[in-house]
C-alpha cells in the first residue's frame, strides 16, 4: 500500500482552537445541528472567507457553509482581525435579501476557487436544491484568476 500525501489546507488550520470550537458551538446552538456537521461546515466557512479574500471571481455559499459564515460574523472581533489578517481589509457580509438566492453555478465558482487556492472541499457541504456544486475539477474550463 502506497501512502499518499495530502497537502491541502484547511480552513480550521486558520484560527485557533478556543475560536473555532466557540464558532462550532454557536453553529450548533443557532442551527441545531450536531457538533461534527458543526465543525465540518465551520471549517468551510473559514476556507471560503480566506479564499474570499483573495478571489478574483464573485463568491458565494452554500447554504450549509452560510449557517457557519454567519456564526463567524458575530465573532465581530475576532471575524474583523481575521478579514484584516487574509484580505487586509474588512470584508462585508452582504446577503443582498430579493437577490433570487443561490444559484448552482455561483456556489461551483466558489468551490472551483476554493480548490485553486489550495484548500480542501467537503463536497456534501456544497449543494443547493441538492445539487452538487463542489463535483467539478479546476481544470474543467473555468477561466481562474479572471472575473
Amino acid at each position: 500500500m502506497t501512502a499518499v500525501s495530502n497537502d491541502l489546507r484547511t480552513g480550521r488550520s486558520l484560527v485557533d482552537e478556543e475560536l473555532f470550537d466557540s464558532i462550532v458551538r454557536l453553529v450548533v446552538h443557532e442551527k441545531g445541528c450536531d457538533i461534527d456537521y458543526a465543525a465540518r461546515a465551520t471549517d468551510q466557512a473559514l476556507a471560503f472567507i480566506a479564499t474570499a479574500s483573495v478571489a478574483t471571481v464573485p463568491m458565494v455559499p452554500s447554504d450549509d457553509v452560510d449557517h457557519s459564515l454567519h456564526a463567524f460574523v458575530l465573532h465581530t472581533k475576532d471575524y474583523a482581525d481575521f478579514c484584516q489578517q487574509h484580505a487586509g481589509r474588512f470584508l462585508h457580509h452582504n446577503p443582498r435579501p430579493g437577490g433570487g438566492g443561490r444559484t448552482l453555478e455561483a456556489v461551483q465558482t466558489s468551490t472551483h476557487a476554493m480548490k485553486a487556492a489550495g484548500f480542501m472541499v467537503l463536497d456534501d457541504l456544497w449543494t443547493v436544491n441538492g445539487e452538487n456544486a463542489a463535483q467539478c475539477d479546476s481544470d474543467c474550463g473555468r477561466p481562474y484568476g479572471q472575473a
